[in-house]
């Protein structure tokens, strides 16, 4: 008989069970979506973000702020410092100032004739022979430069595009006056230092190679007060994230905040019957090309409660197109105000879409107008009003677009 032999065949090996993933994982750690903070959870209930350490954007870009340079001097300026004291007598004799504001200058797309073309519009407002009846000057919102070579840029995107234009210019930097990069560009906000913080006035060899006499602003630095007839201007660095704006520099340098609170209680104690206007380059509110700025919102407002004061208008730029709401709070300390806020970045640097404005109730603020297009404000104030006016030069067409006035005596809109 023959033997037995054994089975060439192995018995099946049981089916592995799936293994658990260990925390450290790719898998267990790889976030949903590209960007951490696209939840619908409050920011108050999440947890912090092992990617970011932080619970949201804004607190991510508040980690990553850029320097606030501290002013050369005081940062308090009178007008009669910058267009001389004859002029500034003119202006005060014709009962009323008149200031040029605009955002986000800059070619479009490589195409500079949006950028022309306020421009010229604005020229058109001078008249030689007007004198005090002119605008006074025109205060620019920020990103005066965008992108790489800003020395360079500064010829064909300021110096050239404004060669026209009577009026000086002063400024608060953008995000993308205060943006670094390696190799072209490594200190923050150098040439927005070089052209507007000069320490003497002086028209530099890049606007000379085009013919032009425009000489450097000798501001204290990025943030400061214009003191005018009828009207002070605080203008303020809101630092280099895309959004939202802080008023804080890095390290957390709280300097700006401390001086806007001390400017305001210095305004309130003067007792000084002007309109107020404070000018940020991001928008406190928003609803198209860029979103609003709470934070901002909340630091600006905490200076006004600790001061007592609240400003006439809010003006901001950082958003390319018009936006304008109406706010109505307990900022002032002496019952509701009535605040418009302004997004006015629209001076030439690719318009963006915006949500149509239809007096849309948002909390304390109602959506008033809205234009995707190009333009500038005429800002206009006396002894009892402050007025500020869209002017529209979309396509090369000069019209008024929008306009709302102040009451300044009982800060109601009218």
């Amino acid at each position: 008989m023959a033997k037995k032999t054994k089975s060439s065949k192995r018995p099946a090996k049981k089916a592995a069970r799936p293994t658990a993933r260990k925390s450290g994982d790719a898998a267990s750690t790889a976030l949903r979506y590209a960007h951490p903070f696209f939840t619908t959870t409050p920011i108050a209930n999440r947890e912090v973000s092992p990617k970011t350490g932080t619970t949201g954007l804004a607190q991510f870009a508040a980690k990553k702020l850029g320097p606030i340079p501290a002013p050369k001097r005081n940062p308090v300026m009178q007008l009669q410092d910058i267009i001389g004291r004859p002029g500034t007598d003119d202006i005060q004799n014709a009962g009323a100032i008149k200031l040029h504001v605009i955002g986000d200058a800059g070619r479009s797309g490589g195409d500079s004739a949006p950028q022309a073309q306020v421009a010229q519009a604005m020229t058109a407002d001078y008249d030689a022979a007007a004198h005090g009846h002119n605008p006074a000057m025109l205060v620019h919102l920020g990103d005066v430069i965008y992108g790489h070579q800003k020395a360079a840029l500064y010829r064909d995107e300021f110096y050239r595009p404004y060669m026209k234009y009577p009026g000086k210019i002063i400024a608060i930097p953008g995000n993308h006056d205060g943006e670094t990069f390696a190799g072209t560009d490594p200190v923050s906000l150098k040439e927005f230092l070089n052209n507007f913080c000069a320490t003497t006035a002086a028209v530099p060899p890049i606007a000379g190679d085009v013919r032009i006499f425009r000489e450097t602003m000798t501001q204290p630095g990025v943030y400061w007060m214009l003191s005018a007839p009828f009207v002070n201007v605080i203008g303020l660095y809101s630092n280099i994230a895309e959004g939202p704006g802080n008023l804080l520099g890095a390290n957390g340098d709280d300097q700006q905040i401390k001086w806007l609170t001390k400017t305001l209680s210095g305004l309130r104690q003067s007792a000084e019957k002007k309109a107020l206007v404070i000018a940020t380059h991001h928008p406190p509110f928003s609803s198209g090309g860029h979103s609003g700025s709470p934070d901002m919102l909340a630091q600006i407002d905490k200076a006004c409660l600790d001061a007592r004061i609240a400003p006439h208008a809010m003006l901001a730029g950082h958003a390319h197109n018009y936006q304008r709401y109406t706010r109505t709070a307990k900022i002032g300390g002496s019952g509701d105000v009535q605040i418009p806020y302004l997004v006015a970045g629209c001076a030439g640097h690719a318009a963006s879409a915006v949500t149509a404005a239809n007096h849309q109730h948002m909390g304390d603020t109602v959506f008033e107008k809205s234009l995707k297009g190009f333009g500038y404000l005429l800002v206009t104030a006396n002894a009892a009003q402050l007025s500020i006016e869209m002017i529209e030069t979309t396509d090369g067409v000069k019209k008024s677009f929008d306009k709302v006035a102040v009451d300044i005596a009982s800060h109601r809109v009218t």
